[in-house]
């Protein structure tokens, strides 16, 4: 699986906030480590998320949910989640709203990574 740096994540925030607005900064450098570090998470040698859409899903939750930025983590959480999709070439077609709806139900509860998960493989586009 490709994936994104903490100093990588931390740059896309940067400049996510340099585009729409917001306070810059970690608010929580363990949280933004646990958020990065939650999707490759074994138990008794079992990865608990075993593709790389499940990690993927797994991170945008724990990005979102953790908080661990002062500003936008749920813009960060879905701009890495759809960074990580395309980079690992995971071909999704999500609307605008649908990726604003993503950010606003991962936050309030209404959708956990497992939902999350079952969302990516429903917009995957099988090229």
């Amino acid at each position: 699986m490709n994936i994104l740096s903490k100093e990588q994540v931390k740059r896309l925030h940067s400049l996510l906030l340099e585009k729409t607005g917001g306070l810059d900064g970690v608010r929580d450098e363990a949280m933004l480590d646990s958020a990065l570090a939650n999707p490759f998470q074994t138990f008794d040698g079992v990865e608990l998320y075993p593709s790389t859409a499940a990690k993927i899903a797994r991170m945008a939750f724990s990005l979102v949910c953790n908080h661990p930025f002062i500003d936008g983590n749920k813009r960060i959480g879905t701009y890495v989640m759809l960074v990580l999709l395309e980079i690992n070439h995971i071909e999704v077609d999500f609307s605008d709203a649908e990726i604003v709806r993503i950010g606003l139900s991962l936050a309030d509860g209404g959708m956990d990574d497992k939902q999350l998960l079952d969302l990516i493989l429903t917009h995957f586009e099988d090229k």
